[in-house]
């Protein structure tokens, strides 16, 4: 018999109990069970108990609730459409909003092909069919996914060394697992194919209402990006996570590493000249969620307009913070320095303003241990080639800028979107990109564990759909800072990190989740990485100060 803690009571059980059959133990909720948090690790319902601990219910208004649903929705899609149309291969793409776009990799989908596969996703929830997590030895793995016409996954497993295998299967249907998917298809209620540009999109609830279609908002220069650098991959034939690892293993990864940082550079240096083109910038204003290379595409963008003939400079929005004794708080009672009134609007205004009219400003500046703005003595004033950059979330709002005249404001957008997949159906999230970042700066750099930063990255989230997400359209460029060879670098330092999250803590859970994604990786040391990539902002050692 196990002893188990289910919400601070204990409980025994025989070894080997399916948790699904301890759902009695939890409190009554209204929102579905979608799993189990076993020792601060999410479980499949089927499940079985082999030692004693902690079990906590997986409701679908969580965090990670919302996350295996999306999950499970990709993977019945994935079967539906390999049983309708055997003989494609399905590619999943990037995020748009609440949806994932999905295309055919030989020709554009058609309106009747998305309602097939509608049909037979509907079918298959109908139909309440049981997800099982299997595992399977290597060599039947390998047949499995060369039957099924996973290339991709196939290939991957290549480069896994593994006598074994882990399974999601549905029916006849089974792809490598990526995580926890629901019990049964039953679960998955909500959803719905919206055919968009040469593909569809795969639409899901929203986190804020798990158990509702939300109205769908287009991101079409975030869909631009995107599917200019998907066209890139399909042109230097490095599209998955396997592609990568041959690059890695047959030692041409260095050619790879310097294409992807010319490509970079061309687009910086085509933002600037679009900036040179308007003619009347005087200030431009850089946004993009945390961890996505503001300060060195600052830096990078500045050298570039110095090469037009420009002198940049800068003002940091930091120095604009109202101090403590006017900072709003938010629902905890804790100061909320994310938040627009957090700034000084219009002291920001006035000086940008004077600048602009040719004046000279004294320069705030603020004391983040005493909670004050104060000068320093500090003067900034504009010539005839001079040019501000101003990097912070509140960027591509108009209203922190509302006394300035459009025309002198040019305001950039950026985003890590790698346009890279693990396989065919498991893309690379940019939030899992830009929390690796972060892991290993805030260790390197600030002192922090991984536990500490993976603790923090919700709230993180959370204020960038409140103050960034929102505003991407505003924006008058777009640029990517992901690399796509950055995996196998942050892998280097992050795994140690991740490694040293253990189970009796919370984030245990999210430091699996993100171990078990670069194990898709093969390493790239430190040593190939250029002084002046958006990488070394992470990992240390860049040419740039910061």
């Amino acid at each position: 018999m196990l002893t188990l803690t289910v919400e601070n009571k204990k409980i025994t059980c025989p070894f080997g109990t399916e948790c699904s059959t301890l759902a009695e133990n939890f409190s009554p909720s209204t929102s579905p069970l979608m799993a189990v948090r076993f020792n601060n690790e999410v479980l499949p319902l089927s499940w079985k108990i082999i030692s004693n601990g902690t079990l906590e219910p997986v409701y679908l208004d969580s965090s990670d609730g919302i996350s295996l649903y999306r999950r499970t929705l990709c993977f019945i899609l994935a079967a539906a459409a390999h049983k309708v149309f055997p003989q494609k291969r399905l590619l999943i793409g990037h995020s748009l909003g609440s949806s994932y776009y999905y295309t055919f990799d030989d020709s554009p989908a058609e309106k009747e092909q998305i309602e097939l596969i509608l049909q037979e996703m509907r079918s298959i929830v109908e139909k309440n069919e049981k997800i099982q997590t299997q595992i399977t030895s290597y060599g039947d793995a390998c047949a499995l996914f060369e039957k099924y016409g996973l290339k991709d996954t196939r290939a991957q497993l290549e480069y896994r060394c593994t006598k074994q295998v882990i399974l999601n299967t549905l029916g006849t249907y089974s792809d490598i697992f990526q995580g926890p998917c629901a019990q049964t298809t039953g679960q998955i209620r909500f959803f719905d194919l919206m055919p968009y540009d040469e593909g569809f999109l795969l639409r899901f609830p929203s986190e804020k209402e798990p158990e509702k279609l939300g109205d769908f908002t287009d991101n079409p220069k975030i869909f631009e990006i995107y599917k200019k650098y998907k066209s890139w991959g399909k042109t230097v034939n490095v599209k998955n996570a396997a592609d990568l690892n041959r690059l890695i293993l047959t030692r041409k990864i260095n050619d790879f590493i310097d294409i992807t940082e010319t490509f970079q550079s061309q687009n910086y240096a085509r933002v600037a000249q679009q900036i040179h083109d308007r003619k009347n910038v005087k200030v431009v204003l850089i946004a993009g969620p945390s961890s996505s290379g503001k300060t060195t595409s600052a830096k990078k963008l500045a050298l570039h307009l110095q090469a037009l003939g420009y002198n940049p400079k800068v003002i940091s929005l930091d120095n604009y913070y109202v101090g403590r004794d006017k900072n709003p708080k938010d629902e905890n009672g804790n100061y909320d320095y994310e938040c627009l009134e957090a700034l000084n609007i219009d002291l920001l205004n006035q000086n940008l303003n004077d600048l602009f009219d040719g004046k000279e400003i004294k320069v705030p500046s603020y004391n983040f241990d005493l909670g004050q703005p104060y000068y320093t003595g500090e003067t900034m004033k504009l010539g005839e080639n001079d040019i501000l950059i101003m990097e912070g979330i509140h960027g591509l709002n108009d209203r922190l800028t509302p006394k300035v005249k459009p025309e002198l404001k040019f305001k950039i957008y950026l985003s890590a979107l790698t346009q890279l997949n693990v396989n065919d159906h498991t893309r690379i999230s940019s939030s899992d990109n830009r929390l690796l970042r972060r892991i290993v700066r805030d260790s390197r750099f600030r002192g922090k564990s991984a536990a500490a930063t993976i603790g923090m990255w919700e709230n993180v989230q959370k204020g960038e759909r409140l103050h960034i997400f929102p505003f991407q359209n505003n924006a008058d460029a777009v640029l990517n800072t992901a690399l796509d060879y950055e995996i196998p670098v942050l892998k280097v330092y992050a795994s140690p990190l991740l490694h040293a999250v253990k189970p009796d803590m919370p984030e245990f859970n999210d430091a699996s989740r993100l171990l078990r994604f670069l194990d898709n990786f093969d390493q790239i040391p430190e040593t190939y990485i250029p002084k002046q990539s958006i990488v070394r902002e992470f990992i240390g050692g860049s040419s740039f100060h910061y």
